[in-house]
């Protein structure tokens, strides 16, 4: 009989926390699991799912534009915020009764509170001390905002998902996904939408020729993007708020949202206290096993801040459980994850660079297209498809694609299981394209650029 209360302690339910939990209690393990804010983690709550949905919101001012050179007249469309955040929540609610459900039909106990380590084989969670033979931090992160004069007045994209009234206007600041994201969702609620940012291009860190495509389409969207600015301080002027830019100017505007980066989510959790070793940015640090330095507290996902995808988590969740109970090796492959950025129009990716395959091998060949989609070609919108395909010269082997159009993560995820596999630009080449789509022409791309 165990000395411990339980095998497994897990400190926070969102979507890593969950996987491992209930995987671990369906290998026999006695687990419990707890969270104090609510289940399915940022991801469900605050993240992926509710700005889905509320991207799918915002395309529709498009479609109803694009609908009459299809032969349709709508009438006037009038857009209901409220309604929007009613069906948001209740969709969220019923997730986390999901989430819910598979911790109950596993067997995992749920402790609805905050939970802080105590030593290496102790929790306490709602002033109850509890004792498990391990412990994983899967806690996530939270947004960043810079201290800053008027700090008081921003908003981040936790309180976005919940805001009382959509303003008549916002500025934006940041550089990545999450900003950019927000960017086209308020454009397309009807906001009069600014995106700052304090570096020369947005999304650093992507294909250099798929953000400046990105931004060409944004700026035809009359998004009003400014890049080399930030604010340095922030007023409340009645409804409105002053921002004060670095340029000297003034911007007035009725919102001011950061997302400005995530930092992990270690802050009281006792961690340090308990011996755990946190880097200089406050993630765990933790061995490829996902153990800390101490050998009994493990972590996962976004508070170890190394690569924040919620698949990645629970992909980490699994493999964790797997192995401590029920005897099978393996890991995480880290290597070519597809990603999407649901900007407007969509960004999707998998493999290299341009930048970094260049820097990789001797030599590449780049493939490339711009067209119209034919979704669009018989209506008003000027906006522009690109697809590119980078190939190891060498080997022919495909190591990187980069599409910027409608539902480039759908048609990328199709694309990962290629680079995935080692897929050859010839491979891509005798696959026949389903005709007419847009994803065909990933397989009919013949003719390299000149370098």
């Amino acid at each position: 009989m165990s000395i411990y209360d339980y095998d497994l302690f897990v400190i926070g339910a969102g979507s890593g926390g969950v996987r491992a939990a209930r995987m671990s209690a369906g290998f026999g393990a006695k687990v419990a699991i707890a969270e104090d804010r609510y289940l399915g983690g940022t991801c469900v709550n605050v993240g992926c799912v509710p700005k889905k949905l509320f991207v799918y919101a915002s395309h529709f001012t498009e479609e109803f534009e694009n609908a009459k050179g299809f032969g349709w007249q709508p009438g006037k469309a009038e857009f209901n915020w409220q309604t929007l955040l009613d069906n948001k929540n209740r969709e969220i609610s019923r997730l986390n009764e999901i989430y819910g459900g598979l911790l109950d039909s596993t067997g995992v106990t749920l402790f609805d509170g905050r939970a802080t380590v105590v030593d290496e084989h102790s929790v306490s969670v709602n002033q109850k001390t509890i004792s498990a033979e391990r412990i994983l931090v899967a806690t996530g992160g939270w947004p960043s905002v810079p201290d800053i004069p008027g700090k008081e007045h921003i908003v981040t994209s936790n309180e976005a998902f919940f805001l009382e009234k959509l303003p008549e206007s916002i500025v934006i600041v940041g550089g990545g996904y999450i900003a950019v994201e927000f960017a086209g969702i308020f454009h397309g609620l009807g906001v009069d939408t600014t995106l700052l940012y304090r570096g020369e291009l947005f999304l650093r860190g992507f294909d250099q020729e798929i953000r400046e495509h990105l931004h060409a389409e944004m700026k035809k969207k009359d998004i009003n993007i400014l890049f080399n600015t930030n604010i340095d301080a922030i007023e409340k002027d009645g409804e409105k708020y002053n921002a004060e830019l670095n340029s000297g100017e003034n911007m007035s505007t009725g919102l001011i949202m950061y997302a400005t980066g995530r930092h992990p989510k270690t802050e009281g959790l006792g961690l340090q206290a308990a011996g755990v070793e946190l880097n200089s940015k406050g993630a765990v640090v933790v061995n490829d096993e996902y153990q800390t330095s101490v050998v009994s507290i493990y972590a996962i996902g976004d508070v170890t801040d190394r690569v924040n995808l919620t698949p990645v988590a629970t992909a980490e969740g699994t493999v964790l459980a797997r192995r401590l109970y029920d005897g099978q090796s393996g890991a995480v492959d880290y290597a070519d994850i597809p990603t999407c950025v649901f900007s407007q129009p969509n960004l999707g990716t998998v493999g290299l660079t341009e930048e970094q395959a260049r820097a990789e091998y001797s030599e590449v060949t780049i493939y490339k297209s711009t067209f119209t989609p034919m979704k669009y070609s018989l209506s008003s919108s000027d906006e522009k498809t690109f697809m590119k395909l980078i190939v190891d010269k060498q080997s022919d082997k495909v190591v990187g694609v980069h599409m910027l159009g409608p539902d480039a993560g759908e048609i990328i995820q199709g694309i990962g299981i290629a680079i995935k596999a080692g897929a050859t630009k010839a491979q891509f080449d005798a696959t026949i394209g389903i005709h007419p789509t847009t994803a065909e022409e990933f397989v009919t791309m013949r003719t390299p650029v000149s370098d």
